[in-house]
């Protein structure tokens, strides 16, 4: 009889709280996702290429989780306390009719860890569903087939599932176990009367809505114009005054509403415009301080989704090889790479087989007086037109010598890039023969270079300085065709005058990283011969898939195939899938932690609204018969709770809105959002506010008929329409 009582107050729970069963399950799945990462297939790839990365980003998942837990814990315990004053008279007649109080508390155990295990159940089933469906769409944009997928379980992430959350379960039900048992039968069957809100004076509440928008405005100028001050320390202030300033802008802001009452007198009785107006306001002032946290969590929620959102769109960087032009790089010229790579099992995951020559150029025999080796080359004149090139600010930091080192950003005029390049570069600079290079544009489909003898080209590394343009460089070329005109050199090498080709267009030189360089003469063959440094020559053997065979297989798997033949080789060489890897991790590691957290901050927001608001109707049910019995149709009452819902998540949604708007601005001024496509901002921020708005309205349709059912169940009187 007793077990029979568990399982029919169990499901008749669940039933009357959709809602929170269903916030459960979203909880449940969501860990098991998180947690089980670490089997998706994009970071079983990813783990060949950046195993350390990978860990380390597998090691934070447990503090997400644990986070997640905590959190988690304060809507149980919060749903649980609403479900024992739903269920109070009850509790009192189980009291009444005999029944002991620990039976009682063990009751509410039963019927808790009944509602759980259902809860896991359907939770770890839509997880593991969901965990594939993410693990193969994120595969397949990555490339179809770079790993032969199979379904699999992660025992860990199951266990560590149930185990959380069904600790936080038993805790919140024991903590609310031990208030019921203190609790007398009277207190239970007549439950506790609502404590009488007190609205305080206008003058008071309209200096409380000021003081809370003063905090937001400070907390919203720190975010824009002083985010990053002093180490970021006034980040957490920025956070602080406009927690706070949302606190109080809410409390006296509930407490005004009764205005609205007033405002339109000629709709005051029409549509239950004031009663809707009293309930919205009674609902905000008397809760208050959780009407504010949940606009908090939105707002973290909105600024969350947005970074992950952005980061995800990254995605799209991954693939595009801007620079990029070789699959692989082979370190050495030996003839026996030449002959392997030429060889009948390499020969199909090969084209575009080209040899880099690189190395540093020769110093004079004479050294300085400061005992240094005196540099080849002179670019006195190049120089001079240069700095005649940059923005009076930066021309007179240089000419004075107050710039010492440079740094190379997308931020500085093009003009102080290539100068601070040749500054640094261009006493013992890096040669590369003309016909490597010829080669590197052979495979893009460019025109080769033809260098006279006294001719050279400045080749400027777009993997490691930021350039615009591949294809030019506008401000160089300026400078080279004004030279030309009046037929001057800019540049002599050991005292014999030579002529810069006009530019030319930049590629990365090899797959990956193995050259760090960033700039280059190229020269002729025979003069890099003459020029070079014996000392610092190295050579790379670059090739690319052929794209017949992307055509029929794609990239990734032959890539991956031509990895494990030279894995088998001994040779040294690095591949494109490095640098897609890194890339690819960055994406990963960035999105996947702050979406899951934006879209659990909006689950709980939503699940504490609604639980709010489904409350206080049960409190206040009376009011309802009450009405009816003035002569309020049941229509006009659904209308009037439906204008309540709306209000009710609407006011926190605002002020989110407006502070995730500062937030999303803040972070992208600051480079924490980073966004390339300056154009791509406003479909991300739009994406993300109809993502919360679709969630938010999911939830106020679920709380409005959860609400009708709660009016239809009341004693109404005889022949109401």
């Amino acid at each position: 009889m007793f077990s029979k009582l568990i399982y029919r107050n169990a499901k008749r729970s669940r039933k009357e709280n959709l809602i929170y069963f269903a916030t459960l399950v979203i909880a449940i799945a969501s860990f098991y996702i998180i947690l089980s990462l670490g089997r998706q297939d994009v970071i079983l790839f990813l783990k060949e290429f950046e195993s350390d990365s990978i860990d380390k980003l597998l090691a934070q998942m447990p503090i997400v989780y644990l986070f997640a837990l905590f959190l988690l814990f304060f809507l149980i315990l919060f749903a649980n306390r609403y479900q024992l004053n739903r269920r109070s008279k009850e509790f009192g007649l189980y009291l009444l009719l005999g029944m002991r109080k620990k039976r009682l508390v063990l009751q509410l155990l039963a019927e808790g860890f009944i509602t759980s295990i259902l809860a896991l159940i359907a939770g770890l089933l839509i997880g593991g569903f969901l965990a594939e469906i993410i693990s193969l769409t994120v595969s397949k944009l990555v490339g179809q087939g770079i790993i032969g997928h199979q379904i699999s379980l992660s025992a860990s992430a199951i266990f560590f599932t149930i185990i959380g959350f069904l600790s936080i379960q038993f805790i919140a039900l024991a903590i609310l176990g031990g208030r019921l048992f203190k609790q007398e039968v009277h207190e239970l069957l007549y439950e506790q009367m609502d404590k009488k809100q007190d609205m305080g004076d206008f003058t008071g509440n309209v200096l409380t809505v000021l003081v809370g928008a003063v905090f937001l405005g400070g907390a919203y100028w720190v975010a824009l114009y002083r985010f990053t001050d002093f180490t970021g320390l006034l980040l957490f202030v920025a956070v602080a005054l406009g927690s706070l300033g949302t606190v109080l802008f809410m409390r006296g802001f509930g407490k005004l509403l009764g205005l609205l009452a007033s405002l339109s007198k000629n709709k005051s009785t029409k549509g239950l415009h004031t009663f809707t107006v009293r309930q919205f306001q009674e609902n905000v002032a008397n809760r208050s301080t959780s009407v504010a946290v949940t606009s908090i969590l939105i707002t973290l929620s909105i600024i969350l989704i947005a970074d992950g959102a952005s980061t995800f769109i990254g995605l799209e960087n991954v693939f595009a090889r801007s620079s990029s032009v070789y699959d692989f790089t082979v370190n050495g010229d030996s003839q026996k790479i030449e002959q392997f790579l030429a060889s009948e099992k390499m020969e199909p995951y090969v084209e575009d087989l080209n040899l880099l020559k690189i190395g540093r150029m020769k110093y004079k025999d004479e050294r300085g007086e400061d005992g240094i080796p005196l540099s080849l080359v002179d670019w006195s004149a190049l120089r001079e037109q240069m700095i005649m090139a940059l923005p009076d600010n930066y021309k007179e930091q240089v000419l004075s010598g107050e710039i010492q080192n440079y740094s190379f950003s997308s931020e500085n005029p093009e003009a102080l890039n290539l100068f601070g390049v040749l500054e640094t570069d261009t006493t013992a600079p890096y040669l590369i023969p003309e016909s490597s290079y010829n080669g590197l544009l052979k495979a893009v489909g460019k025109k080769p270079l033809n260098l006279h003898s006294d001719e050279i080209a400045l080749y400027f590394n777009p993997d490691f300085m930021p350039m615009d343009n591949l294809e030019s460089m506008p401000v160089l070329d300026h400078i080279l065709e004004k030279a030309a005109k009046e037929g001057k050199s800019l540049m002599s090498i050991h005292g014999q005058a030579v002529y810069i080709h006009p530019s030319i267009p930049m590629r990365g030189l090899v797959a990956d990283r193995s050259v760090q360089i960033f700039s280059a003469f190229i020269v002729p063959d025979h003069m890099f011969e003459q020029l070079m440094n014996t000392e610092t020559y190295v050579a790379y053997w670059n090739f690319r898939i052929p794209q017949k065979l992307q055509d029929q297989e794609g990239l990734l798997k032959p890539m991956m195939e031509a990895r494990d033949l030279l894995k088998a080789s001994g040779f040294t060489f690095e591949s494109y899938l490095q640098n897609f890897g890194r890339k690819l991790f960055y994406v990963v590691a960035g999105s996947y932690a702050t979406l899951y957290m934006g879209f659990l901050f909006l689950i709980i927001a939503c699940t504490v609204l609604a639980l709010q608001f489904l409350t206080q109707v049960k409190q206040t049910g009376q009011r309802y018969v009450t009405l009816s019995m003035l002569g309020a149709k049941r229509n006009q009452m659904k209308k009037s709770i439906h204008r309540q819902v709306l209000l009710t998540f609407l006011l926190p949604v605002s002020l989110a809105c407006v502070s995730g708007a500062v937030g999303i601005r803040a972070m992208i001024a600051f480079v924490m959002i980073h966004i390339d496509d300056k154009a791509s901002l406003y479909p991300i921020a739009l994406a993300s506010a109809c993502i919360v708005i679709v969630i938010l309205g999911i939830y106020g349709v679920a709380v409005a008929r959860s609400a009708d059912h709660e009016l239809d169940k009341l004693r109404w009187k005889p022949n109401i329409e």
